[in-house]
């Protein structure tokens, strides 16, 4: 999809710098400004660079200043906000209109100069590019001074206060880091000069508001009167060997590529597919393939990489990532669970996840189903065994089947489900006990290890045993008075608080309840907790419900579970409701009619991307995450249920 922004949609500083866009390098480094080209968090950046593929980021090339000079008069082209008393940047004044579709495009107009700027990010390496074209209709010369101003920090924790920078053969070096720089237009060495920025977008959700940038360089291009002039200028953790033509076309190329993964025939759809490609990076200590949860702010984790791996991998036919994501938790399993959290350097992992190894197991099957790979089922069969085994046997964090056979899980201030914040000895979401969506995916592992078992040379008796118990165990969720699941059994008030976790027992490949019960439970769920961009987390009719989300971290994690909406959970809604509805095509064209609303919101925020969450009583405006994996690929995933019944 083509994304055009006019003068009507920027028509002043606040709503010039609303939304941003974003390119990824595959390493988890990415280039991310807002529409006006400004950086309104301490993550945007021209070069957040991979150190070490994918987490280890820094923030090199912050922001450009852009000023045109024509004769007497000066006009910028970037826009920001500062904190330190000095004026602002007021390109967004100029701006015509800005673009998305294989990257970002901007159009100012100023007193006869016509301007075209374009960025890039090459695959697989930490080396940016940003190009120029000028046209110069007026009576003057023209020339364009560009100030690159550079942190030189870890993502995250922008300097605050000023630093020295030195400038030596193209390589801007500081902070015990480097940057190289290459242009075909003039580059000369200035003094340092440090400026501090507001964070306009970073401050209202209580991160810090202000970050410092310094300077030590400025590119200048003189376009004659009649005359029409193209420059680039390129930032690189390397040598540059490249040119910033090369990698708009790579860019190009590489963009419409990912648009037809999938072979998704609905703009939207195609949109998604080629947002979904930006999370899969390459993981250095594991020497293979992974998902980042979401931009600017997450790594990769198991929990978010199982969920979003169906849509963002698997929707889109791309199976040699897919076995390689696999293989990776495949290694690293330990007692029947995989890790939530992957080494960096000398780390061990973390395993405080009770679902990822469960949908471990489902997304083995979810590959399978594609394209009947029983060598990779033979392969990964030891572990899926492990699996069962330890959550019957009982593993750590809790974790283990009780003695009507569903899984309980959780101990102490351990939050093992993706309701997970924990703010010191406060449990916002205690669900210690036996979760709803947990007990659907053991029984969903239980019907895929049977299934699988005779052709492993196994009988799956034991399997469909254990599953016909835990099936009839689970009618404990079931409250007919209310006609929806309990949330969890735990003898607590949170049992019977109505959230979206219950969907997924209808969605998984296999499921328990009755056709009429999952009917009941699609209507609950529309009525209390449907958005046309999500999922509330909590019924607004719960006590406990927080409409808002925002401010300081305290404030954002009592919200984050408490009715935040989530798009993610949206797509097993969409999917539930295709299932009960028997998949009529008045089913069909009623989820086309609501999808369209996603129109909307990848227009928003970060452009052609669904953030991680939305308030929970109006949700508008993105939140958290601009960008979020599984966001993406579940919506994604119920594209592919509509165009091709999967």
């Amino acid at each position: 999809m083509k994304f055009v922004f006019g003068k009507q949609d920027m028509m002043t500083a606040a709503r010039a710098q609303e939304n941003c866009w974003l390119l990824g390098n595959g390493l988890g480094g990415f280039t991310s400004t807002t529409a006006a080209f400004s950086v309104t968090r301490n993550d945007h950046g021209i070069l957040v660079a991979a150190r070490t593929a994918p987490n280890d980021r820094v923030n090199l090339v912050h922001r450009l200043s852009e000023k045109l000079i024509l004769g007497e008069k000066a006009f910028f082209l970037s826009t920001q906000d500062f904190a330190d008393g000095k004026a602002g940047e007021d390109g967004y004044r100029h701006l015509s209109s800005f673009a998305v579709e294989y990257g970002p495009q901007w159009v100012y107009e100023v007193d006869g100069v016509h301007v075209e700027r374009r960025c890039a990010i090459a695959d697989g390496s930490n080396t940016v590019a940003v190009c120029y074209r000028a046209e110069n209709r007026s009576d003057f010369p023209c020339t364009i001074e560009i100030t690159p101003w550079m942190q030189l920090a870890p993502k995250g924790n922008a300097p605050q206060g000023p630093f020295k920078l030195r400038f030596s053969n193209g390589k801007v070096s500081g902070n015990g880091l480097s940057v190289r720089v290459k242009t075909d237009a003039v580059l000369e060495k200035t003094a340092t000069v440090c400026e501090t920025l507001d964070y306009a977008y970073d401050s209202k959700d209580g991160r810090p508001p202000v970050g410092v940038a310094a300077s030590c360089c400025c590119i200048t291009k003189t376009i004659e009167s009649g005359e029409t002039g193209e420059w680039e200028v390129l930032f690189s953790t390397d040598a540059i060997r490249t040119t910033g033509k090369k990698l708009l076309s790579e860019q190009t190329k590489r963009l419409k590529k990912r648009e037809k993964e999938g072979n998704f025939r609905h703009p939207i759809a195609r949109q998604l597919a080629m947002a979904a490609a930006e999370f899969v990076a390459y993981r250095e200590s594991t020497d293979g393939k992974t998902i980042l949860a979401g931009f600017p702010f997450f790594g990769d984790w198991g929990r978010d990489t199982m969920i979003a791996m169906p849509g963002c991998v698997l929707s889109r036919n791309d199976f040699d990532t897919a076995k390689s994501i696999l293989r990776t938790f495949l290694a690293y399993e330990h007692r029947g669970l995989v890790p939530n959290m992957f080494p960096e350097g000398e780390s061990q992992p973390m395993y405080n996840t009770v679902d990822a190894a469960l949908l471990l197991i489902n997304t083995i099957w979810l590959y399978h189903q594609k394209n009947s790979d029983w060598d990779f089922i033979r392969e990964s069969w030891p572990v899926m065994k492990s699996v069962i085994a330890n959550y019957k046997a009982g593993t750590l964090h809790g974790i283990h089947m009780d003695s009507d056979c569903l899984i309980a899980a959780g101990e102490g201030l351990d939050q093992v489900t993706w309701m997970d914040v924990r703010v010191g000895d406060i449990l916002p979401t205690p669900r210690h006990g036996k979760p709803v969506e947990i007990n659907a995916y053991w029984y969903n592992a239980l019907k895929i290890m049977a299934a699988l078992a005779p052709r492993m040379g196994e009988s799956g008796e034991e399997y469909e045993a254990l599953a016909a118990k835990v099936a009839e165990s689970f009618q404990k969720f079931w409250m007919e008075d209310k006609g929806y699941l309990k949330d969890v059994l735990s003898g607590t008030y949170a049992d019977e608080q109505l959230r979206c976790n219950q969907i997924w027992a209808i969605t998984m490949p296999f499921t328990m309840l009755s056709d009429e019960q999952e009917k009941k439970v699609v209507d609950a769920v529309y009525r209390h907790l449907y958005t046309p961009v999500g999922l509330r987390t909590l019924s607004p009719e719960d006590p406990e419900f927080k409409p808002h989300y925002g401010g300081p971290q305290l404030d954002r994690d009592l919200a984050y579970h408490q009715g935040t909406v989530w798009p993610f959970p949206l797509g097993a809604y969409y999917l539930a409701y295709l299932k009960v509805n028997d998949y009529s095509d008045a089913a069909h064209e009623t989820v086309y009619m609501q999808l369209s609303a996603l129109e909307s919101a990848l227009r928003e925020g970060c452009i052609g991307q669904i953030p991680e969450i939305y308030e929970g009583l109006n949700p508008g405006a993105s939140q958290g995450c601009f960008a979020q994996a599984w966001s993406v690929g579940e919506l994604l995933r119920v594209f592919e249920a509509l165009e091709k019944g999967i």
